[in-house]
């Protein structure tokens, strides 16, 4: 039980270290990460769609 109470309070002081970041980052990065996943989407979309067609256009 000694080590658990230990590993707990280790735990929260290198919490207490971590710079999180703040709001603003945060909203650039979802930002970031939604706009880079539609695209990503779109060129999978737009393969899949030539691929299928090229499949179609041999059989």
């Amino acid at each position: 039980m000694n080590k658990l109470v230990q590993f707990i309070k280790e735990s929260y002081a290198e919490l207490r270290k971590v710079v999180w970041p703040s709001r603003d980052d945060v909203v650039s990065s979802v930002k970031v990460v939604i706009v880079s996943t539609i695209i990503f989407a779109a060129v999978l979309g737009l393969v899949d769609v030539l691929l299928l067609l090229g499949v179609q256009a041999i059989f």
